[in-house]
């Protein structure tokens, strides 16, 4: 079949090369109606979860450390407090405190009484955990409502309780440790005596405390997978082997968690001492945040009860920087 023939005088235009495609132009922005508000972007949701957080800390934490931190600074006594204009003072507060020899005693009974009620807490409160992973399910249970019930407790409600117990006359603890033939205890006043008071003080943080280092641990522990402990089993290994060599490595941050937590409470407990011995007797349960209260209430000096306040918090912030610069030294170790 013969092509069909041109007109005389026109031309044939070449066919056109193929091209790329060109991209589709995008489609406007959708307008948001009347009426209705734009999404917040993905980036904000992170720090706008945590603005009530940290607006709370900022009222509750930080406004008080300032302030605190702005009367160590001054000379503020009754009169400032009543009629305002506080002058400035510099250092001349803490150069007072840290002259004073009762200061150092009272840090050094501080650093004592931390160090005992948190070595006892830990230990009872672990030795807890590993108890209820071997008890049955409603045994656990039971023991896990008590320990939450004595957590929950008020910390008033529980010294109240506790300064019945060692009651001089009343108190059970004595009537037991008479009929167990400890006839010396018969009306045994154990606040009016140095180390019974510190003893009795020490029973109670501890009491407080171990239930929250007990289901802490307790919860940690149940994700560790059971295999790992019937194969050291199978190989031998004993219940303190299986801790140093299994437990305890797979736990140690939350262990570091727990431990920075207690020193921290137990550092600056005040309230059962205060309600219990008030500080004595004798200046025997006397603790750093009980002295800067002693100092400040006694003495209508509130800028030294501020500055002793400031140099407790700055030794609880050095000792914990201390230990975390050990603990994560450890980490990269293994």
């Amino acid at each position: 079949m013969t092509p069909p023939a041109t007109r005389p005088g026109a031309t044939r235009t070449p066919a056109p090369a193929a091209t790329a495609a060109a991209p589709a132009p995008s489609p406007p922005p959708t307008p948001v109606p009347p009426g209705r508000r734009r999404a917040v972007p993905g980036s904000l949701w992170p720090y706008l979860l945590i603005a009530p957080t940290v607006l709370g800390i900022a009222v509750l934490l930080a406004y008080p450390l300032a302030r605190n931190l702005l009367i160590s600074l001054q000379h503020y006594g009754m009169a400032e407090l009543i009629r305002g204009g506080a002058p400035f003072a510099g250092l001349e507060n803490y150069r007072e405190i840290l002259a004073d020899a009762e200061f150092w005693r009272v840090t050094r009974r501080t650093l004592w009484w931390t160090a005992i009620n948190v070595v006892l807490i830990m230990v009872i409160g672990t030795a807890v955990a590993l108890m209820l992973q071997r008890l049955g399910k409603k045994m656990r249970t039971l023991v896990l409502s008590g320990l939450v019930l004595a957590w929950a407790s008020p910390v008033i409600a529980t010294t109240t309780v506790f300064q019945w117990l060692f009651s001089s006359r009343l108190g059970v603890v004595n009537w037991l440790l008479v009929r167990l033939g400890f006839e010396s205890f018969q009306d045994y006043s154990w606040l009016a005596h140095g180390p019974a008071a510190f003893t009795v003080l020490v029973l109670l943080v501890v009491w407080q405390s171990v239930p929250f280092v007990a289901i802490t641990l307790h919860s940690a522990l149940t994700t560790v997978p059971t295999e790992l402990f019937e194969s050291a089993r199978i190989d031998g290994a004993g219940g303190w082997r299986i801790f140093h060599s299994i437990t305890l490595p797979l736990l140690r941050p939350i262990f570091g968690l727990v431990l920075s937590l207690e020193v921290i409470w137990v550092f600056r407990c005040f309230a059962q001492i205060w309600a219990v011995t008030g500080g004595g007797p004798g200046g025997a349960t006397t603790t750093l945040p009980v002295y800067a209260y002693q100092v400040a209430r006694s003495l209508h000096r509130y800028d030294l009860g501020a500055a002793a306040a400031t140099v407790t918090v700055l030794i609880l912030i050095a000792a914990l920087i201390l230990y975390f610069r050990q603990m994560f030294r450890q980490e990269t170790e293994l």
